[in-house]
């Protein structure tokens, strides 16, 4: 593996009950976040060919985490995201470089399938800051029951040195969605909108 990774952590959210209403089944989320160190850290690189690889293997590892987390088979995903945070001596070009070229491939295997755009988020931060990482239905982008988020943070990433990526994956939507538009049910899974 060509990632440098110092920790990964698995965290699951769920949801039982929203505004005093039961949620049943109850609502989940996992997420899987790598903390690596970033090889270009101080100094500027043309060629960010390392970290599109590392994307690649991140997207996989930490897909399927979050699948193991929430105990589904991949099939059963239904939402997907992903982000990454620099810290200070990176650029957001690193993150934008783990994310975007290659992360996508690996985690859509993770989860079978996965016609639409995974939603990403980067920044730049330092230890203890939140990461949110966007969500959205993984065949469809257009089902709105699915447009989410999910927080991440730990208290000693990243370093000045390092790259903290993150992938969430879900098993439904929000909680009591109804705000209307297309339902899970009625995806065609064709073009990845709807």
């Amino acid at each position: 593996m060509k990632a440098e990774i110092r920790k990964i952590a698995v965290f699951v959210e769920e949801v039982h009950r929203e505004m005093d209403r039961p949620v049943t089944p109850a609502t989940r989320k996992a997420s899987a976040v790598a903390v690596i160190r970033n090889p270009f850290s101080g100094h500027y690189v043309e060629d960010l060919r390392d970290l599109i690889e590392i994307g690649a293997e991140l997207g996989g590892l930490l897909g399927q985490r979050c699948v193991q987390a929430l105990g589904i088979r991949p099939d059963q995903a239904e939402s997907y995201g992903k982000a990454a945070m620099v810290g200070e001596n990176g650029e957001l070009e690193h993150a934008a470089a783990i994310l975007h070229p290659s992360l996508g491939k690996p985690l859509r295997e993770a989860v079978e399938k996965g016609a639409a755009l995974v939603p990403s988020s980067k920044k730049r931060g330092g230890p203890g800051q939140v990461l949110d990482i966007p969500l959205g239905h993984k065949d469809a982008a257009y089902v709105r029951s699915h447009f989410d988020g999910m927080e991440v943070w730990l208290n000693d990433s990243p370093r000045g040195d390092e790259i903290m990526v993150a992938v969430a994956v879900t098993d439904s939507g929000r909680p009591l969605a109804r705000v209307g538009g297309l339902q899970a049910a009625e995806i065609e899974g064709k073009d990845g909108l709807r």
